[in-house]
């Protein structure tokens, strides 16, 4: 079996429940701004939200939209489902900016490990020098990795806005290879993206273990000791 000597990981829905904070944070978001007066339901909110969303991040990853854009656009976008300038007597340009702070706040609110994740993470730390990639905005990926109570098993931390070079352009893994003090052969990427973490990594010539839960719809524990197997020890 092949050998690492360092992982590189990916934070949101690696380690940390981005999902589901998100999903509480949206939900918050749609009462406090009373946007049941644009939308019926959360839901029908969200799904005008999230494809745009996930098409901006796609953007980012590629470096076709700043972060700027990026988070500004995402709130804006779903705020024009009618032609109207205002909603409720303020400019939506205002109001997407509003959202978004209020956004990524409540996300820290809500911000959890993914269940099984830490007793993971601290047994690759006893083994391997654990790295964060993420493409993840540096003033909550702080927040969530000083509150994780995982601080201490992570040798580096790498945010793309920080080196200037996003998921998944294969800079990005080389600077973690760099910072490691080893070659492409020698560490192995963790991930939920496929087109960030996997693609990224193949690019880079980095082995990779893509988290995801597929058409059998596994479980977390599962993905977990799939994970423990491919680098080479089971507890």
């Amino acid at each position: 079996m092949k050998k690492y000597k360092v992982i590189l990981l990916d934070w949101d829905d690696t380690i940390g429940d981005w999902s589901n904070a998100a999903w509480k944070a949206l939900q918050d978001v749609y009462e406090q701004y009373h946007l049941n007066e644009l939308y019926d339901t959360v839901s029908e909110y969200f799904n005008t939200y999230e494809p745009y969303n996930l098409e901006l991040w796609g953007k980012y990853g590629r470096g076709e939209v700043s972060k700027e854009q990026l988070h500004f656009e995402r709130f804006y976008y779903p705020l024009m489902v009618n032609n109207y300038p205002e909603f409720r007597g303020r400019s939506k340009v205002e109001l997407a900016h509003e959202i978004g702070d209020t956004f990524l706040n409540l996300t820290n609110k809500y911000f959890s490990v993914l269940p099984g994740a830490a007793e993971v993470v601290r047994k690759l730390a006893e083994k391997y020098p654990l790295t964060i990639v993420s493409n993840g905005f540096k003033e909550v990926q702080y927040y969530k990795f000083a509150h994780s109570g995982l601080a201490d098993c992570l040798t580096h931390t790498i945010i793309s806005e920080e080196v200037g070079i996003n998921k998944p352009q294969p800079e990005i893994f080389r600077i973690a290879l760099e910072l490691n003090g080893v070659t492409a052969d020698a560490a192995v990427m963790i991930g939920d993206s496929y087109t960030s973490d996997i693609a990224g990594a193949k690019a880079a010539g980095i082995d990779q273990i893509w988290l995801h839960d597929g058409p059998t719809n596994e479980s977390s524990f599962y993905r977990e000791i799939k994970v423990r197997v491919r680098i080479g020890f089971v507890s």
